[in-house]
């Protein structure tokens, strides 16, 4: 019997990295899976030992030992029936995080680091893991209280595009195993070269565009589960805004990663907008046919 994929975090010592391994703790044990907590770094393999000799340790390898281990007895400190693996690989984090989202049920990442060009680095393999992963990636982000459950807005927020994804599915799915509403939002504007004295649009140009949304939001949501407390909502507006005003009163943001284009995998100006910038955790969903053969040999990413 094939064992469940884990959910794997993460950590490199630094505050924002804490936070999200006390997120992904809640979050695997939430979903009754074994938690794995990964430290990659090729930048301590060839300097962090001129570094722990200047700090009295013996090796940047101790070092990175000592990282993870307070990690997962952190971990288990937190949620003492988790089952809890550790690794250390000595490889550049963004091509570890993406081999293991291969195995993984979603991979779990802070946004920022230990000092000034620490930080510039690890927002670039937070935003290469959660565009190239082959599984749902949840960066943290926002003024929280590291809590998967139990958050003070009790919803979680999903955009949605004009059919049924992946996303929709995940969120749904969420807001279940959660016991929470979840908010599916489309927003919709008015083309501008678009005038009201167009003979099909006198009147109310305005309500056609937001029934044709309300119609597309209708269809997307057609296969959630009826458990599943919904509240719809169309909004005037770009969608990045929407979602970001949004994610003030939200514990979850889930959005969408578009197909697999001529260049490899890719965010869109949404994902990143609010991945730099959203008040909550956001969790970025592959469409399931946009998996790059996640059982295939693992291919190191690109630098985004």
């Amino acid at each position: 019997m094939r064992a469940h994929p884990p959910l794997v975090v993460g950590v490199d010592g630094s505050e924002a990295s804490l936070r999200a391994l006390d997120w992904a703790a809640d979050e695997a044990a939430l979903r009754g899976l074994p938690l794995r907590v990964v430290y990659a770094s090729l930048w301590e393999r060839y300097e962090g030992a001129a570094l722990a000799r200047d700090l009295g340790g013996p090796s940047g390898h101790v070092a990175a030992e000592d990282i993870v281990r307070v990690a997962g007895d952190r971990a288990r400190r937190r949620r003492p029936d988790l089952p809890v693996t550790t690794a250390v690989v000595p490889e550049e984090p963004e091509y570890v995080l993406v081999r293991e989202s291969r195995d993984a049920s979603v991979v779990v990442v802070g946004t920022r680091g230990r000092s000034g060009l620490a930080d510039a680095l690890l927002g670039s393999v937070s935003l290469t893991v959660a565009t190239r992963a082959h599984c749902p990636v949840v960066v943290i982000r926002g003024n929280h209280d590291n809590r998967a459950t139990g958050g003070g807005h009790a919803r979680i927020v999903v955009g949605v595009s004009d059919a049924p994804t992946t996303a929709v599915r995940v969120a749904c799915e969420e807001a279940r195993r959660r016991e929470v509403p979840l908010e599916a939002v489309r927003t919709w504007r008015r083309p501008a070269h678009e005038t009201v004295d167009h003979p099909l649009l006198a009147g109310s140009p305005e309500r056609l565009h937001e029934e044709r949304a309300a119609e597309e939001l209708e269809t997307a949501l057609a296969d959630a589960p009826p458990e599943v407390v919904l509240h719809r909502r169309t909004a005037e507006g770009h969608a990045r805004q929407v979602l970001l005003a949004a994610s003030h009163e939200a514990d979850l943001l889930v959005i969408g990663r578009r197909r697999t284009g001529q260049f490899g995998p890719r965010l869109g100006r949404v994902a990143h907008t609010v991945l730099h910038h959203s008040a909550c955790p956001v969790m970025v969903v592959p469409d399931e046919d946009n998996t790059e053969g996640r059982h295939a040999a693992a291919g190191r990413p690109h630098r985004t």
